[in-house]
């Protein structure tokens, strides 16, 4: 599968793409073609600076943004309505249960759902909706949170399809989650602890037999309240997981509908998502962290106000061109491909253009492009990419949902130097280096992280170049593969999100006799100090 059309899930299935690819291009990856990167620019003697140049100011280097609307990129740009309507309520004051009402009336207008909520982010909807149908309206069990002993429904039912890293927005709440495969087990689930059925929308949910439609009418007939997770989708209207029997939906507010980036929607049934809002901040709780201004109140209903406005055929059309201008660019070089996909499903809809070249011939790995893009400057983000049935082949992804005009131009430039500068240089694959030792065996790992540390363990079996085993962690244990060439190691652990989290440990060092030290790439979770010690030295 290609970069376009990912879903956030598959970014997080792959690896930690999200945290990992998003954040630090490259780092489990052939970096061989890859520029190094520059020194930040250095912070302006005078401090932050407002204008074109603020980032630059502090000594951050933003970036053309040709991926999507993920957090770690900062979402999207808000729209200049969002701005001077943030900008306005922040001169006044105002009660804000007044304000939410006010807001909840006029989305549940706009939206055609009952109700609607803004909430501070899409993860916060979730909690605050898990929160609804486990306490109701009720602040004797509110302020119990996230102890549930006690509460009459303390069960989410998730079905296997849909457990992600986000559905800890749920179990925050303290919630004890029944996972389900199939419609009979979906319905044996469902009790009189269920508090509800979450689902994350998405080609997975699409092509299930416990897809919404088929979950509603199971739960429906047991009075259990659907939510449904749509972050990353279009808003329809009327709503089309209301229409297929979710009782609740949930939004983010700083991706496709272009408001604030810390803020989310929540819409639906009229009663719970008032519900919700008593457990939300600035009422006292377990959610008062999670504050809703009255700047994002109102930029999120503006926002909504202009999706009902803007033309979105229009916009298609201006990605399109962006994506023509820039295979226009590349389609010259002899030897590249370029063509343009179609997205499937709801989120991060847009077209999106692959750039596609035979590896041997340029001697140049797509993720060594995209590492280099990411590095240097102009700064540029792009996802790498694959030939669907050309193994040899491979390439870029451009993405142009959060693009700007004129960046179409810098993309494709900068895509043009690059390959131009490959173009007959193709550099045959070395062989590895012969192992400067065999690493078979158990091994105790410690990690020093940014603050703190723990001892995990590695049990590890080489065979000449390669490696597997397992590593041990502080509670969970998952398989490892990874290399040894001359006396470098490179050892790489997942543990999928199909469990409802995603942790990725990249350990890359050198060994030295019984002993083996260097860094570690967490992805989403940044970086650590490892070293490891044979726990039984092998006889000379």
């Amino acid at each position: 599968m290609s970069a376009e059309g990912i879903t956030r899930r598959e970014l997080l299935r792959r690896g930690g793409l999200a945290g990992g690819l998003l954040a630090v291009p490259g780092a489990w990856r052939d970096e061989a073609a890859a520029a190094a990167a520059p020194a930040p620019a250095a912070p302006a003697a005078t401090g932050l600076r407002v204008g074109p140049d603020i980032y630059q100011s502090i000594g951050v280097r933003p970036l053309i943004n040709a991926r999507g609307t993920y957090t770690i990129l900062s979402g999207s740009t808000m729209l200049p309505e969002v701005r001077e309507a943030m900008a306005a309520a922040s001169q006044h004051y105002v009660h804000l249960d007044e304000l939410a009402e006010a807001v909840g009336a006029r989305l549940a207008e706009l939206t055609k759902a009952e109700w609607g909520l803004v909430t501070v982010g899409c993860a916060a909807a979730l909690t605050h909706a898990t929160a609804a149908c486990v306490a109701g309206g009720n602040p004797d069990l509110h302020v119990r949170i996230p102890n549930l002993a006690g509460f009459p429904r303390d069960e989410v039912v998730i079905p296997k399809h849909s457990r992600n890293v986000y559905d800890a927005a749920l179990r925050a709440v303290g919630v004890r989650v029944i996972e389900v495969s199939t419609p009979a087990e979906l319905d044996a689930a469902l009790g009189p602890k269920t508090a509800l059925v979450y689902i994350l929308a998405g080609p997975e949910a699409d092509d299930s037999p416990l897809d919404t439609k088929a979950v509603a009418s199971l739960a429906q007939a047991r009075n259990v309240p659907v939510l449904v997770d749509a972050a990353a989708e279009i808003l329809t209207v009327p709503n089309v997981h209301l229409q297929n029997g979710a009782t609740l939906v949930a939004y983010s507010g700083g991706k496709c509908l272009r408001g604030p980036q810390a803020a989310g929607l929540l819409l639906g049934r009229k009663d719970l998502v008032k519900a919700a809002w008593v457990h939300s901040a600035p009422h006292h709780g377990y959610s008062r962290s999670m504050k809703v201004g009255k700047e994002e109140a109102i930029g999120m209903l503006m926002a909504v106000e202009m999706w009902m406005k803007r033309d979105h055929d229009a916009e298609w059309k201006r990605w399109t061109s962006w994506l023509d201008s820039v295979a226009r660019r590349v389609a010259t070089i002899d030897g590249v491909t370029t063509n343009v996909v179609q997205p499937r499903g709801l989120s991060n809809r847009m077209p999106s253009l692959r750039v596609l070249w035979d590896r041997k011939r340029f001697g140049l790995l797509g993720e060594a492009v995209v590492k280099t893009l990411f590095d240097t400057d102009p700064r540029v983000g792009v996802f790498p990419a694959r030939g669907d049935s050309e193994p040899a082949l491979t390439g870029v992804s451009v993405h142009p949902y959060m693009m700007a005009p004129g960046d179409e131009k810098v993309v494709g430039d900068r895509l043009y130097a690059i390959l131009t500068a490959a173009q007959g240089k193709p550099a045959a694959d070395p062989p590895p280096a012969a192992p400067a030792a065999d690493l078979s065996g158990q091994w105790d790992v410690h990690i020093e992280y940014a603050a703190g540390a723990s001892d995990h363990g590695l049990s590890l079996r080489q065979r000449g170049n390669e490696i597997d085993g397992a590593h041990r962690g502080d509670f969970i244990s998952r398989d490892l593969v990874g290399t040894i060439e001359g006396d470098t190691v490179k050892l790489r652990s997942n543990y999928g999100e199909s469990h409802g989290d995603a942790l990725n440990y990249n350990f890359a060092g050198k060994v030295t006799g019984d002993q083996m030290a260097g860094t570690l790439v967490m992805g989403e979770y940044l970086g650590a100090r490892w070293t490891a010690r044979r726990r039984v030295p092998r006889e000379a």
